[in-house]
């Protein structure tokens, strides 16, 4: 968990860094290495996922309507809420006990410390497909693009079928982060334009 927890700190540290790197205007852009979606919906995708879902997750609770419906780039500043609310998510997962047992239930059940590795997964490709939307960079250690890449490993083939991947991009000698980026379905060299 420890090591887990400094991945999610990371993580979260940097999308932050992505968010208050986005101008209002690129917040109007359509192009987004997620094809189906432009810049404001790919935001709010993440924002409310990678933070609210995260912080909700720990603590075994859903995540209410409003927050779903919610825009949350209206407010002019968005991502300093955003990096508020990852704080307080990064804490929420601070004690080691909410990385034991099952989140979910039923079927959906799944132990706790894979929920975290699909929200550092979540927050560090989503963090790219931003960054890249809005001529920035996702930066990360290598020990944190290692456990990236590791958990897109084991969740690929899972994701395809629900289609929250596409098929693998070619990315020949492609190691870490990149390599992360280009099995989960994204072209490394994507940029907006």
């Amino acid at each position: 968990m420890k090591n887990e927890h400094a991945h999610m700190t990371e993580c979260a540290a940097e999308a932050a860094r992505v968010a208050r790197g986005v101008s209002a205007r690129q917040l109007e852009a359509t192009a987004t290495p997620c094809a189906d979606w432009d810049v404001r919906t790919l935001i709010n995708h993440w924002v409310l996922y990678t933070s609210h879902g995260m912080e909700h997750r720990a603590l075994r609770t859903e995540l209410p309507e409003e927050l779903i419906a919610r825009d949350f780039t209206a407010d002019a500043d968005w991502a300093e809420q955003y990096a508020a609310q990852l704080d307080r998510a990064v804490a929420a997962w601070a004690d080691p006990t909410v990385w034991e047992g099952t989140i979910g239930t039923g079927e959906s059940a799944s132990p706790a410390a894979d929920t975290a590795a699909m929200l550092i997964e979540e927050i560090a490709l989503h963090g790219w497909d931003v960054a890249r939307a809005t001529g920035q960079e996702f930066r990360l250690s290598d020990e944190a693009a290692a456990h990236v890449l590791g958990t897109v490993e084991k969740t690929a083939a899972l994701y395809r079928q629900y289609e929250g991947f596409t098929d693998e991009v070619d990315a020949p000698g492609a190691t870490g982060f990149t390599r992360a980026l280009a099995l989960s379905g994204r072209d490394p060299q994507w940029t907006a334009g």
